[in-house]
């Protein structure tokens, strides 16, 4: 039976009286019975008889590498930091430093990670940051550093505003003590860093907005203006009114209303009549120093209208705050159109220009006699991005 390989064998019970087998040969395969013995033979044949090999099969996903998964985390980590790193994506890009970037792509990184870090945290870690933040520790009051880029009030598509996690800041501040709350007296805009002010109590915030609608409330801010103003001290009595800019983009911005226009003649002024929606705007200014077509202004509102340093620092003064992209023109809204000399001390292009933010700060603020008390003076110090700009423009930080 060497023609024969052996298929299958087997046997009709415990007591072997005959067997039968299934024998094949190529495709043909036949079945006979056979004597017991004879089978015992066939089975010790087959087993001594050697086998050939016959070579592992090899599958398509055995040819592949083992890959852990923390090795395709840091695969695709490496290829999002790639693609920021070129100006792709919308979050703040950790810069790779296996990734060549140039002096412009890792200073558009650096403007994201300053004003784009806390937009889309979780409501503990925005809470957390307020919180060491803290400036006056107060039994009714408190003044926290507030952040750029996060609204204090939720009217925005924003998912962090300041109003939502001030529950979680109160646990924070006064412990599981029942009764914990913050109000927040005096707001800021989305885009304003600096101090903002809080009461502890209904009493304390009933005070400090019946001092600020009395206009008896200081507040000083600290903006970098392109250009310098002239004069270098003085005061802007402009009315500010909302208009609406037609064109390409139809839009609403603040606009100024002024009561006073030059005569025909240039020789003098001519009082017009105001305008019944235009809101009276008087803001102080002074400016503290100035560098390389840009300057360090302080601006002390007196009055409160919406966007009113913007306005008057934009059209009343003709110089822009460095950011402000909505107030640098009027009949458009594009990013700020800035002189050369400035761009290179930023290294920037105008191109990359819409990422800088707006550089307004609330610097300082004062409770004239709180409840009978000495006046409380507050002062927040200057965000990194602010920093980092008079740093590159040579601009000293005074006392």
């Amino acid at each position: 039976m060497n023609s024969y390989r052996t298929v299958a064998l087997a046997c009709n019970n415990d007591v072997i009286r005959t067997c039968k087998v299934v024998i094949r040969s190529g495709k043909t395969g036949s079945i006979c019975h056979i004597s017991r013995g004879v089978a015992f033979l066939l089975l010790r044949a087959h087993a001594s008889a050697p086998r050939r090999e016959v070579p592992p099969t090899v599958s398509d996903s055995d040819k592949r590498p083992n890959l852990r998964a923390i090795d395709l985390a840091l695969k695709i980590r490496q290829e999002k930091q790639k693609g920021k790193a070129t100006g792709g994506g919308s979050d703040a890009a950790v810069p790779n430093p296996s990734v060549p970037v140039s002096p412009l792509q890792k200073r558009v990184i650096e403007l994201r990670q300053f004003t784009q870090q806390l937009q889309n945290v979780h409501p503990n870690v925005l809470a957390k940051h307020l919180h060491r933040g803290l400036i006056l520790p107060h039994p009714e009051l408190a003044v926290v550093n507030k952040p750029y880029g996060v609204s204090v009030q939720d009217g925005s598509s924003n998912k962090n505003n300041i109003l939502d996690v001030l529950p979680i800041l109160a646990k924070m501040m006064d412990g599981i003590r029942a009764g914990s709350q913050l109000h927040v007296c005096l707001g800021l805009d989305k885009e304003t860093t600096g101090t903002l002010l809080l009461a502890r109590t209904e009493e304390a915030l009933d005070y400090v907005q019946n001092l600020h609608k009395n206009h008896q409330v200081e507040r000083k801010y600290w903006v970098v203006a392109v250009g310098v103003p002239v004069p270098s001290e003085g005061v802007i009595d402009i009315p500010v009114i909302e208009r609406e800019v037609t064109g390409a983009q139809p839009h609403f911005k603040m606009g100024l209303s002024p009561v006073y226009r030059v005569s025909d003649g240039g020789e003098g002024v001519t009082k017009v009549r105001a305008n019944r929606q235009a809101q009276g705007a008087v803001t102080q200014y002074r400016v503290l120093d100035s560098r390389n077509g840009c300057s360090l202004v302080e601006l002390q509102p007196i009055t409160g209208v919406k966007h009113q340093l913007r306005v008057h620092m934009a059209y009343a003064l003709g110089s822009p705050i460095l950011g402000d992209h909505k107030y640098s023109h009027w009949t458009k809204l594009a990013p700020q159109k800035l002189p050369d000399g400035v761009l290179r001390r930023l290294v920037l292009e105008q191109s990359k220009a819409r990422y800088l933010p707006l550089h307004l700060h609330a610097r300082q603020l004062t409770l004239p006699e709180f409840k009978g008390q000495s006046d409380i003076t507050v002062s927040c110090p200057l965000p990194k991005y602010f920093t980092s700009t008079l740093r590159r423009l040579q601009i000293p930080i005074p006392d």
